[in-house]
């Protein structure tokens, strides 16, 4: 690794200097309960919308995880442009004090209309956070409008090499418009061309924005090679993903499997929803999703 010294840049540096942070406690965590070789398996916060994002942190590591995925929580999107170092700093000291890495983070939209510029500064600030968490993949949503594909991908164009320094790998995911199919996520990173954009899968989005119409399992086949994580999402008609995995539509074996064979062997698998309800319920239903996740990477 990279002495300090050696980084170009102050983002450079604070991710270097986050990782090293973290170290202890990844060996503080060898006594939870461990993925199966090749893959973490984590919880986002989106189950717990109604708590700040150290609550719904207090309840993914009450449900037994070791890693945790910062998207929404109580407010809206956690990491956004327009949110403070101070603050990101905050909730990843939190993590860490609860026994969480945060391995993965949905970014808010960082797209300024009609200014290139801004929409890269806003998008380096998002990444910038993410190395303060010392978050190793960062998910961006997309545009479902196509007369803003060319400036939205243009910005993630220009901003690869600086999440590469950081240590950060920017991913699309499905997650409608002009990014609903593997296939047309596919077209995106290939468009941007660079090693530090690649793709998170989202079986859950795959059968959502189809309207139940395109199985994750067959539509897996078009991302050969370029997964590196998976929002852990299902699916049930007419159009729900408010569902614990293991109990819709999705066969998250034979999506894995599929996935597996197009060479994404290791990784975050990051559950994204659950079942509604209470808080005690929610907790028991995140410890179910992660048993169920780990027995399907076991199998």
């Amino acid at each position: 690794m990279n002495s300090p010294e050696r980084f170009s840049s102050p983002l450079g540096r604070r991710a270097f200097l986050a990782r090293a942070a973290a170290a202890p406690l990844a060996l503080s965590l060898a006594g939870r309960a461990a993925p199966a070789a090749g893959f973490t398996v984590g919880c986002f916060t989106r189950p717990w919308a109604d708590l700040e994002p150290e609550g719904a942190l207090d309840e993914i590591a009450e449900a037994g995880f070791s890693v945790a995925g910062l998207m929404s929580a109580k407010g809206g999107t956690i990491v956004t442009a327009d949110a403070t170092p101070a603050r990101i700093g905050a909730i990843a000291a939190h993590a860490r004090s609860r026994g969480l890495s945060i391995a993965s983070l949905y970014s808010g939209d960082f797209l300024a209309r009609g200014d290139p510029a801004a929409s890269v500064a806003r998008l380096r600030r998002i990444i910038d956070h993410a190395a303060r968490c010392a978050c190793p993949t960062m998910i961006l949503g997309g545009t479902t409008r196509a007369e803003l594909v060319d400036a939205y991908y243009d910005a993630v164009g220009q901003c690869c090499g600086a999440a590469k320094e950081a240590g950060v790998t920017l991913m699309v995911k499905p997650h409608g418009g002009t990014n609903s199919t593997g296939a047309q996520c596919r077209k995106l990173v290939e468009r941007v061309n660079h090693p530090a954009f690649r793709l998170c899968y989202d079986p859950g989005n795959i059968f959502y924005y189809s309207d139940g119409h395109l199985d994750p399992v067959d539509d897996a086949a078009n991302v050969d090679g370029l997964v590196v994580a998976m929002c852990v999402k299902d699916f049930q008609p007419p159009k729900t993903v408010d569902v614990t995995p293991g109990d819709g539509r999705v066969d998250f074996a034979r999506v894995l499997a599929r996935l597996r064979n197009g060479g994404f062997t290791s990784g975050p698998l990051i559950i994204e929803c659950l079942a509604r309800g209470d808080r005690a319920f929610l907790v028991n239903e995140a410890r179910r999703a992660r048993k169920f996740i780990e027995k399907v990477i076991a199998s």
